[in-house]
């Protein structure tokens, strides 16, 4: 134990040496001065001015003012309008904005209200009319081209309200003469120019259609702009507009008519390197200096999104962002450039532009400095995040100390897994802490870690097992072949406990049922009878042979013929524990396809020597694996379960009883009052009542008997989708049990079943809820341009399919004999099931009961006309579509996270695609044997390896009679 002490301390030191190493440090030239300029948006569009608003924008203000000389704003009302006058308070200036669109009304009072704002406040240094109102491509109304409305202010005096409703009738008059006069002859211009570029050729009319429209648009702004102009002293207030760099290059009119150029440059979105960034914005300064000489250049947008997704090369971040701005400020200062670094503040409310639209300001929305503007750029936060990830790593570590005479390496991998869960952990507390979430994002990104919690736990409960198998101690509690069996073993003192053996059947194949019987009969042990119950099976074909057959193989045998039996499989073996001999201590149950070994009885009997034991289970096998391709896989896949699953959870005393090939002690089975028809899976309930009572189970991977597989891939599908809904009855029958003090179970017995609930009913239904929940966010990915985060939520994802795909090949290869092809067969096996796991799940949530299915055997049952794999096909194929289409629409932005994305539904598609795969091999040709053997022997003989058999060469027939020539 102190070797496992040390090795959890040993990896948990090595964890925080990691984050230690891994810390990031970026170098960055110091900033001590004032930034000339912040861009401010102190409240939402459409935001109602209450009591307090003032307040909220004088805090700010004042911690604004601590950074920057002056603030540049996007509307003068809804709140904006309060900017001016309190940033008077602390000496900083202010360019005001006029937020421009479609409507007319609320573009007028904008207007309006900047123009009377930059009579009244001696701090306005500027207006700009629009916000790339252009670029947007908004026209702007043709009623806005005239006169300017008046504005009533608040508490407005008698003579001002007098002088308010004469300015407005004014205004009135002035635009209805505007739209009667000068409207229909812009809007003749305006037609002019469209015409104009539709008589373009057609390699060039798109694109002259284009920069009609924006010509157009752009002179209705140039109107705009002049209008204000004539409303304000353009000496003290210059009038521009903001738009992106190209804007002001393609029309170089609104340059001329604006006083000075407020340029956006914004680097991220022209797919700029944060180490371009910088270059480019200087690169645009000159371009534009260089084409309005003498023109006053603002770069009145710059900056660099701290969160958010990439954007083809441009990657945003905390990092990035110190460094570009600090690299920015520095070079702009150095030249003499006029800048404004987009924004103070991040606004949580711009969601809508994309994953990176809340994060450009150089505050928090808590109004927290994001980064140091001198000394190394490094993460505030960093040894935070590190302490949350060591803590619940080391904390996730601590089961390990449960285990019972764990390995070194058993300690080291377990350990290294629970701090790689706890770095995740760390990762998510981090990026709840730093990103802003709307209500829906909020609850989107809630169920999706929801649902990932159990995922992670399944995951780590899988990656012990590869631990318990690779590394830990060999089981103990396995009955073996080489194993002494204790405590006694069959001996001249010993004596045989007599076994009643039950053979439950329901119109099952006679001359199968029959070689089950023979079997039964050459058993070498000297004390046991066979009760054969044959149950509502009216057809006296079915049943009459084997009462006959019964007869023949003596008295041992005792044959049943009941009918209108209640209670499925569990009713019938209930009638059959009627007729059993009083002096039988020990019940035998096989399957009617099941032919058992002779030394079945005599190795595994001695066993119950010990009183303590309740039930010995041994495997399951199959003797016509050699049927098909299908039936070959299927069989890989059913090993697994026998020799991996039930020899590990044996080490527990917590098997999952599987009804046949076990024996029960009487006495066990009456005091867990015996066989129950309220689940469908009455082997499994009854085994878990014995194990809840105290009773030690034990099991023997031996195979001591073999049966037939399911005859279609239709009934390997029924059969599990019985299983699965039993499984989920017996879940829900059983779970108070599993409370402390409820039952006599352990706690690791209550871990085993718990575990071994929610690793296959649990994974294959998660599987299924996630494959369909991203179905319905692609087309959110897709259009609303919304991406998943990576690091949080895809890649787990990821990394759990990688853990069950490693988990399944390393338990194969080290604990069932079989080779690769079928290892893999049986991997497609066990993944086409995941949909008929999920269904039994769905039903077993809605419904009590559904009816015992029995599984098709013996070669009665005949493959359906109808596809066995429909819902699978529809859900895999919209899987494959939905990778497609994030794909295609991912090409201009190659947001990384979309990409992944896709790949995590192409991942997902995997279980569905296997059982498409499987149900279309059922009906094909290569699912023969005998075409792959013909394959291989032409193949060879193509290639020279095998000669090729010709006919051999016959003598001459001699010719009939009808062949001889007939002489004249």
């Amino acid at each position: 134990m102190r070797a496992v002490v040390a090795v959890l301390l040993l990896v948990t030191a090595a964890h925080a040496a990691l984050w230690g190493l891994f810390q990031e440090k970026q170098a960055a030239p110091d900033f001590r001065g004032t930034l000339p300029s912040l861009s401010y948006t102190p409240f939402e569009p459409k935001h109602t001015v209450v009591d307090g608003d003032a307040d909220k924008v004088r805090a700010d203000l004042k911690k604004l003012s601590t950074v920057t000389r002056a603030v540049r704003g996007y509307s003068s009302t809804e709140g904006n309008e309060l900017v001016p006058r309190i940033a008077a308070e602390f000496g900083m200036k202010v360019m005001i904005g006029v937020w421009i669109d479609k409507d007319a009304d609320r573009n007028g009072r904008e207007i309006a209200a900047a123009v009377d704002l930059a009579k009244s406040n001696g701090n306005v240094t500027g207006i700009v009319i629009g916000n790339e109102t252009i670029f947007r491509g908004e026209q702007i109304p043709i009623e806005n081209l005239g006169p300017i409305p008046p504005i009533l202010k608040t508490n407005a005096t008698a003579e001002e309200k007098e002088r308010f409703l004469e300015e407005k009738d004014r205004f009135l008059n002035e635009s209805a003469r505007f739209l009667r006069e000068e409207a229909p002859r812009i809007e003749q211009e305006e037609e002019g120019r469209l015409q104009d570029a539709k008589a373009q050729p057609e390699d060039k009319r798109d694109e002259a259609i284009k920069w009609a429209v924006d010509e157009n648009n752009v002179q209705r702004l140039i109107k705009v702009i002049q209008r204000a102009k004539k409303s304000v002293s353009v000496s003290l207030t210059p009038v521009t507009t903001g738009e992106i760099w190209n804007i002001w290059r393609d029309h170089p009119q609104l340059a001329n008519s604006a006083d000075f150029i407020a340029a956006h440059v914004l680097p991220y979105w022209e797919n700029f390197t944060d180490g371009q960034a910088v270059d480019q914005a200087v690169d645009r300064f000159n371009l534009l200096r260089d084409s309005f000489p003498g023109k006053r250049i603002l770069i009145a947008e710059f900056g660099w999104p701290s969160q958010g997704y990439n954007l083809r090369n441009a990657e945003p971040g905390p990092f990035q962002q110190a460094s570009v701005l600090r690299n920015f400020v520095t070079r702009a200062e150095a030249i003499g450039m006029d800048y404004n670094i987009v924004e103070a503040i991040d606004q949580p409310w711009k969601f809508f532009e994309g994953g990176v639209g809340p994060y450009w300001g150089v505050f928090t929305a808590d109004r927290e400095a994001k980064f140091s503007w001198t000394g190394p750029i490094v993460n505030p936060d960093y040894w935070k995040i590190a302490t949350v990830a060591v803590l619940v790593g080391l904390f996730m570590s601590l089961p390990i100390l449960r285990l019972a005479s764990p390995t070194v390496m058993q300690a080291l991998l377990l350990s290294a897994t629970a701090n790689g869960v706890g770095a995740w952990v760390a990762t998510v507390f981090d990026y709840w802490t730093v990103h802003y979430f709307v209500w829906g994002s909020a609850f989107a990104l809630s169920l999706g870690l929801t649902l990932l919690v159990p995922l992670v736990l399944i995951a780590m409960a899988r990656i012990e097992e590869i631990a318990a198998v690779a590394f830990g101690r060999g089981p103990r509690r396995l009955i073996s072949e080489s194993a002494t069996l204790a405590p006694a073993t069959m001996g001249e003192n010993v004596s045989f406990p007599k076994v009643s053996i039950h053979i439950p059947a329901y119109f099952e194949p006679v001359e199968m049922l029959k070689q089950t019987l023979d079997a039964v009969a050459r058993l070498d042990y000297p004390n046991f009878e066979c009760v054969c119950i044959i149950n509502n099976t009216p057809d006296p074909e079915f049943w009459r042979p084997i009462q006959d057959h019964c007869r023949t193989l003596g008295e041992r045998f005792k044959f049943i013929n009941a009918e209108k039996v209640q209670g499925f499989k569990a009713g019938a073996l209930r009638i059959a524990m009627e007729r059993t001999a009083v002096d039988a201590e020990i019940i035998g149950i096989i399957d009617a396809d099941y032919v058992v070994h002779p030394d079945w009885l005599k190795d595994l009997v001695p066993v119950f020597a010990d009183p303590r034991v309740g039930l010995v289970q041994a495997p399951q096998e199959h003797r016509d694996g050699d049927r098909s391709l299908m039936h070959y896989i299927m069989n890989g896949e059913y090993a697994g379960f026998f020799d991996i699953g039930m020899v590990q959870r044996n080490e527990a005393n917590a098997i999952i009883v599987h009804g046949t090939m076990c024996l029960i002690r009487r006495s066990a089975m009456d005091k867990a009052g015996g066989w129950s028809s309220d689940t469908i899976c009455e082997d499994t309930d009854l085994g878990l009542t014995i194990q809840q009572q105290g009773w030690l189970t034990h099991y023997t991977n031996v195979r001591y008997g073999e049966g037939l597989l399911p005859d279609t891939y239709e009934a390997f599908k029924k059969q599990r989708h019985r299983w699965a809904y039993g499984g989920f009855q017996i879940v829900k029958k059983h779970w108070r049990r599993f409370l402390p003090g409820a039952s006599r179970l352990t706690p690791d017995q209550r871990r085993e079943f718990s575990l071994g609930w929610l690793n296959w009913l649990g994974a294959e239904s998660l599987g299924v809820v996630v494959a369909i929940l991203n179905l319905i966010w692609v087309p959110i990915v897709a259009f609303a341009d919304i991406a998943i985060p990576d690091k949080i939520l895809t890649l787990p994802i990821i990394a759990s399919f990688i853990v069950s795909l490693l988990h399944f090949v390393a338990l194969y290869r080290l604990r069932v004999n079989i080779k690769a092809g079928q290892m893999l067969g049986a991997m497609i096996a066990a993944m086409s099931v995941q949909w008929t796991v999920s269904r039994a799940v769905a039903q077993g949530l809605i419904t009590e009961h559904l009816a015992f299915a029995r599984t098709s055997k013996g070669g009665l049952s005949r493959m359906s006309i109808e596809f066995q794999a429909f819902w699978e096909a529809v859900i895999g194929a919209l899987l494959l579509l939905g990778a497609a289409v994030l794909i295609t629409v991912n090409g201009s932005k190659q947001v990384r996270e979309i990409y992944i994305f896709a790949g995590v539904l192409v991942l997902e598609s995997l279980p569905f695609l296997s059982a498409v795969a499987i149900a279309i091999l059922e009906n094909s040709r290569i699912n023969e044997f005998a075409f792959w053997r013909n394959s291989a022997i032409r193949t060879a003989e193509l290639i020279g390896l095998r000669p090729v058999s010709l006919p051999s060469v016959a003598a001459p027939a001699q010719p009939v009679a009808s062949e001889m020539r007939r002489d004249g």
